[in-house]
């Protein structure tokens, strides 16, 4: 099968498409036949070992995972003993947070995973970037325990994870400010913000407004610039370790201090597949869209990934792994 291969870390010319043993599925585990995936932030910093904390989990020297790719929409082509939950042919979306092995026509995955049918109503191409983004999103937001009615600022409201905060930060009714560039205002405000600051205009953390929360959805900040924003007892939650990897010490450090505090989000799942499905009617009833940016085929992925560092990206980056037929759906 092919797989976009790295066996080096290094900048997106490491990656090359390549023929690889299709894998079979264990016991426990489906094998799904890869037609959509995604390039995203965390590809792109296990792929350079940027920051270097990366080394310890996937390998010092060289990467142990040589196939990256975590978002996946396909169908499911086999399934190993003691599977129950799906079947082939079933078309289905996830994640894989832990395994990754996406960006290839074949993966596997455990059936009790982040696994789900997919919504009847998308394509395979809407369906995979639905799930990282909304998943530290959801965390972010669960961090912070945000309640509605509560004012919430999120930075970088047009990435994967800032759009799909926004989202569902309006869907709990919490009164969202949402910063973004000039050419995006109008998107984020259909995005559910209700106030959006300009940051090409201005400097948001300068804002005469305080919040509840603040969320920097793009690690792009921190909580030194931004505790003026917070209320006295606000919370500031990031997507990124923040300067100096400060922001796990600062989530252990302020709550003994009182007052505005940072809370630093782990996606943890005790039942993923409850997760799933419920992300899988957000999605079928239009109540979480995911924001799809460009599409590249498997082969020109290095362009991808070169794309997703430029930092200019509007959602997600998906990759399209088995083409549309001619006159196919979008």
């Amino acid at each position: 099968m092919k797989a976009a291969v790295r066996t080096r870390y290094g900048p997106p010319e490491v990656v090359r498409v390549a023929e690889v043993s299709k894998p079979a599925p264990g016991d426990g585990e489906v094998l799904v036949k890869v037609h959509a995936t995604t390039v995203n932030r965390t590809d792109c910093g296990l792929r350079a070992a940027k920051p270097f904390i990366y080394r310890f989990f996937t390998g010092l020297r060289r990467p142990r995972l040589t196939v990256l790719g975590n978002e996946f929409a396909g169908q499911v082509e086999a399934v190993g003993g003691g599977v129950t939950a799906f079947a082939v042919g079933d078309d289905v979306f996830g994640w894989s947070p832990n395994r990754f092995g996406a960006h290839a026509e074949y993966v596997t995955v455990p059936a009790h995973g982040s696994l789900a049918t997919m919504p009847a109503n998308l394509t395979y191409e809407q369906a995979a970037p639905g799930t990282e983004g909304w998943h530290y999103a959801r965390s972010a937001i669960t961090t912070a325990g945000v309640q509605p009615g509560q004012d919430v600022l999120v930075n970088g409201a047009t990435g994967a994870i800032g759009s799909a905060t926004v989202q569902l930060l309006a869907s709990i009714g919490a009164k969202v400010t949402a910063v973004c560039a000039t050419a995006n205002l109008e998107l984020v405000r259909g995005l559910g913000a209700d106030r959006v600051i300009d940051y090409t205009a201005e400097d948001f953390t300068r804002d005469g407004q305080t919040y509840d929360v603040v969320i920097d959805a793009v690690g792009k900040s921190s909580f030194g610039r931004c505790r003026r924003l917070l209320r006295p007892r606000g919370t500031y939650v990031s997507s990124d370790l923040g300067p100096l990897s400060q922001n796990p010490v600062l989530a252990l450090v302020t709550p003994l201090l009182g007052r505005r505090r940072v809370r630093f989000p782990i996606p943890t799942q005790r039942d993923p597949a409850a997760v799933m499905r419920h992300l899988r009617d957000l999605l079928e009833s239009g109540a979480f869209t995911p924001l799809i940016d460009r599409r590249y085929p498997l082969d020109q992925i290095v362009e991808a990934y070169r794309y997703v560092e430029a930092g200019q990206k509007l959602g997600n980056v998906v990759i399209t792994v088995i083409p549309r037929p001619p006159g196919g759906s979008p």
